[in-house]
């Protein structure tokens, strides 16, 4: 147990939408250890994204538990949830959500600017980071002049710049080509070897899925091994 870095017991959500019950998350059960290259399989609405969610501190599970890096997610109060979800965890969303009025690498900085750390040189983590994407010539760009997969890979950067623990990314290639897709899984891979992050990948491309260690599959709330 010591090895692992999220441990998910008897999760479950459930919605109450009027007399409808719907069982967004069926007793999931998981273990990742640290430095695993996982994936989550599965057809839009069969709860990958909800599972995420929970996992990140952003919806409450109706029962069960999440343990992150060895903290208890959900017994944490409103200011430990907020240092685990800035210190511990990388987010990529579905969409990339940059701040409108600030420039490629300020949106890429903010979140450690958020911790309020002393670090000289933040800025130059972002425009390395942003670099080895193949944005070095988009720095100082608003994200109206990015098109949709510069800015999916501003809002990539963006998740690593604090060094977490663990990435949570669902469908984190969705507007990019076929060779920014590759590109950007040849980052994953190399930060996953180099720095050990932890990273769980929602997807519902299996060629994608193909690339990680392992893969789960999800249908109707329920979470499988998928080989």
């Amino acid at each position: 147990m010591s090895d692992s870095i999220l441990v998910i017991k008897d999760v479950w959500k459930t919605y109450e939408i009027g007399d409808e019950r719907i069982e967004a998350l069926q007793a999931i059960n998981l273990d990742i250890e640290k430095g695993s290259f996982i994936s989550i399989i599965g057809h839009s609405g069969s709860g990958k994204t909800t599972l995420l969610s929970v996992i990140g501190g952003l919806t409450e599970p109706t029962q069960g538990s999440v343990s992150l890096d060895g903290a208890d997610v959900w017994k944490l109060n409103d200011a430990g949830l907020s240092a685990l979800r800035n210190e511990k965890l990388g987010f990529i969303f579905q969409f990339s959500s940059l701040i409108p009025t600030l420039r490629a690498i300020d949106n890429v900085a903010l979140p450690y600017i958020f911790q309020k750390r002393n670090n000289t040189d933040i800025y130059g983590r972002a425009e390395k980071i942003l670099s080895i994407l193949g944005l070095s010539k988009k720095l100082n760009s608003f994200p109206s002049e990015l098109s949709g997969g510069q800015q999916r890979r501003v809002a990539i950067a963006r998740a690593f710049i604090n060094r977490p623990s663990i990435i949570l990314a669902d469908e984190p290639t969705g507007d990019l080509d076929a060779q920014s897709e590759s590109e950007v899984m040849e980052f994953f891979s190399e930060i996953n070897e180099k720095e050990k992050t932890t990273f769980l990948l929602v997807t519902h491309n299996m060629e994608l899925a193909g690339m990680t260690d392992r893969i789960y599959r999800m249908k109707d709330g329920i979470l499988t091994n998928g080989g």
